[in-house]
């Protein structure tokens, strides 16, 4: 800094103003430009020194995320949370600081998720088959006896029952609809009294309480995707569901939001063969998965060129129900890598 004053004042007492301020321009591009050359070559160092001899890989880098908020207080309803997405946005909620009540219809998985999240007095389970009329009520009753509150909604279970339309029977549609938009609506009815009636106390008594719905769809939905006609028609009907309770729901600051997802590397995406993953459901055993030959041309597909993971699908569920997305309601936040069908 004292070299840039002295040239500048040499240059004005030899009646240079306009050399001054030359100078001092200069200085100040050279300064600037430096830095960001330091700043590029830092990243270098952080992030691309993998890609060596014509092959690049993944950053190798510890990276510590510090999260720039805490759930601590707070009391979360996850459904679907037996394993895959559903267990890993327990596991994101949980870490924030919230209580979590997790469910899904197979209750050793719920206990498989209770050990792996390893907190006993911060999480618990309920299991039950969310298509039955009578379970959603329960499970939110359920939550306010164990929690005694209820700040975090996540509509996350679900499955995909798939066929081309003419081979689609009404059983088969009509459990997509059941599954993906109607266990919603139920979950959110049976919440209403409770988020409505406490919601009416905060604002009376001058506390701004925000609090968080986050129903998952897919690009299915948005998109529309062959052979999927229930499943597709299913995940379009919960936007439509988030969206309006949205506008209704707003008056008693709660945000409501939704998670598209697109290929993410669960079991209802691995590649579909007679020996794969099935699961039971009202006496059908269903196959999941999806044809080699599709995976591969999707991945393709990709601008990111892979499937996500789990961890990364929960990451934008956290968003939504985090205070970073206080003031965005009735969103679709598309988490596909860039794919679109």
């Amino acid at each position: 800094m004292a070299g840039r004053g002295n040239a500048a004042f040499f240059a004005a007492k030899h009646g240079g103003r306009r050399l001054a301020r030359l100078l001092r321009n200069s200085f100040i591009c050279t300064f600037l430009h430096c830095s960001i050359i330091m700043l590029q070559c830092g990243e270098c160092r952080r992030g691309r020194e993998t890609k060596m001899n014509g092959i690049t890989t993944a950053p190798q880098v510890d990276v510590v995320i510090e999260v720039p908020f805490t759930l601590s207080g707070k009391t979360a309803l996850v459904t679907g949370a037996g394993r895959g997405i559903g267990r890993a946005i327990a596991r994101r909620l949980a870490g924030a600081g919230a209580r979590v009540m997790i469910n899904d219809l197979d209750e050793a998985m719920l206990l498989e998720s209770e050990a792996e999240l390893a907190r006993p007095l911060q999480v618990s389970h309920v299991a039950g088959d969310l298509t039955d009329p009578a379970v959603p009520e329960a499970i939110v009753h359920a939550t306010l006896a164990e929690f005694g509150a209820i700040d975090i909604i996540v509509n996350n279970a679900g499955y995909s029952w798939d066929n081309v339309i003419q081979k689609t029977t009404d059983e088969q549609f009509q459990a997509m609809l059941d599954i993906h938009v109607v266990t919603p609506f139920r979950i959110l009815r049976a919440a209403s009294s409770y988020i409505r009636e406490t919601a009416k106390k905060e604002i009376a008594a001058g506390q701004h309480v925000m609090r968080k719905v986050v129903n998952i769809t897919s690009i299915a939905g948005t998109d529309g995707n062959p052979g999927q006609a229930g499943y597709s028609s299913g995940k379009a009907g919960v936007i439509g569901l988030t969206k309006t309770m949205a506008k209704e729901w707003g008056r008693y600051n709660v945000n409501v939001n939704a998670v598209g997802f697109g290929l993410i590397g669960t079991r209802l995406v691995q590649p579909l063969t007679d020996a794969g993953a099935k699961m039971e459901m009202h006496g059908h055993q269903i196959r999941l998965g999806v044809q080699p030959g599709l995976l591969d041309s999707v991945k393709t597909a990709c601008p990111l060129g892979r499937l996500g993971t789990p961890e990364e699908a929960a990451g934008a569920v956290l968003f939504f129900c985090s205070p970073l997305s206080d003031y965005v309601t009735g969103e679709v936040l598309i988490c596909g890598g860039g794919l679109h069908f």
